[in-house]
């Protein structure tokens, strides 16, 4: 697989929509986490990303303007005991409970399907990262209606152990703008993560779409002790 700019990618898609991204910064000392959401419609665009915790909520910037929170009010990371989550939609609630009942990762997204926004059935996306011995591993899923037909769910999980310092994987929910939005296609694209978290921060939100883009989580964990540093931009201020 080719690894991609990142920053390139982010600029030639004014709509990829929800993404993750997953992988080692390029010291190989953290784990790298990453969350942006976009928005076409001024519900979608009137959200804000803050902490919760050790996690991340959205929350309405405006909440007179709060038309239907369905689909966009949702908490997209959490952190069970050496794990973290982060997906695009509720279904972070669903992988937390069910894996605090000994469930898998999988199993989890078994209970689950794409979300009910016809006619775009918008993928989830997840991702979950795993802690140990002073390294991780992670894996991401998609969860996508047939080519548009809602009647058949397509699953898709992908495993990455023993990451390499200074790669990691993006996945989103669109191939780009659309009437409906087209889903995602293949696995998560192969990608170079370099710099500080200011760094990397800074590139991704100055290459997503001006007018489309809402909020950004990044996070970077150390492997050695399991410190986290993260950062969280909002448009809406």
């Amino acid at each position: 697989m080719i690894k991609i700019d990142i920053a390139k990618e982010l600029s030639s898609n004014a709509y990829p929509g929800r993404g993750i991204i997953i992988g080692k910064s390029d010291d190989g000392i953290s784990a790298v986490t990453a969350y942006f959401i976009m928005g076409r419609s001024e519900n979608s665009r009137n959200r804000v990303f803050t902490r919760d915790g050790s996690g991340l909520r959205t929350e309405a910037f405006d909440p007179s303007k709060l038309t239907d929170p369905h689909l966009i009010i949702y908490a997209p990371v959490r952190v069970l005991d050496n794990k973290l989550i982060v997906t695009n939609g509720d279904q972070t609630d669903t992988v937390y409970e069910l894996m605090a009942k000994a469930k898998t990762f999988e199993q989890a997204l078994m209970t689950r399907e794409f979300e009910d926004d016809a006619p775009n059935y918008t993928p989830r996306i997840s991702g979950i990262l795993s802690f140990e011995n002073d390294d991780f591993n992670y894996q991401m899923s998609i969860l996508k209606s047939a080519d548009g037909n809602p009647d058949s769910c397509r699953r898709y999980t992908f495993s990455y152990s023993n990451p390499i310092k200074g790669e990691g994987h993006f996945i989103h929910t669109y191939m780009g703008d659309g009437n409906p939005l087209p889903s995602f296609e293949g696995e998560p694209k192969l990608i170079g993560i370099s710099g500080s978290i200011d760094e990397f921060t800074d590139m991704l939100w100055t290459n997503l779409n001006e007018d489309n883009k809402v909020s950004l989580f990044v996070r970077y964990v150390n492997l050695e002790d399991g410190s986290e540093e993260t950062r969280i931009v909002n448009k809406n201020k």
